[in-house]
């Protein structure tokens, strides 16, 4: 198996799991030079807000889309977008990717800034 296989793998059993709780999802995923985030509704099959590192608000406000600075501000910018809505608590699907670095940074901003998870 190879390592992006194993990735969806692994993605495809937490939303198995998130698909149970019948909850909103905050959905991670990242290249290497970007990162993106999406609030999902229970049902799957809507997006209710999305934020990433290519938004032209992100881009004024970030260089480069690869790092956790950029990560940091598409958390908080995501947080902000779902309390508009009037989202306030998720289930975190980090897409099979190891919750460290840019995807840890983005969970902690969207804390720090409203999102219970």
């Amino acid at each position: 198996m190879n390592k992006k296989l194993a990735r969806l793998r692994r993605a495809r059993r937490t939303r198995a799991i998130i698909n149970r709780l019948g909850m909103a999802r905050l959905s991670v995923h990242k290249t290497p030079q970007h990162i993106y985030a999406q609030v999902i509704a229970p049902n799957g099959s809507q997006v209710l807000t999305s934020a990433s590192s290519l938004d032209k608000t992100s881009r004024s406000e970030i260089n480069y889309g690869g790092n956790v600075s950029a990560a940091t501000h598409v958390g908080k910018t995501i947080a902000e977008r779902a309390k508009s809505i009037g989202v306030t608590k998720v289930a975190f699907d980090r897409s099979g990717f190891k919750y460290h670095g840019r995807v840890k940074a983005l969970a902690e901003a969207a804390r720090k800034n409203g999102l219970q998870f």
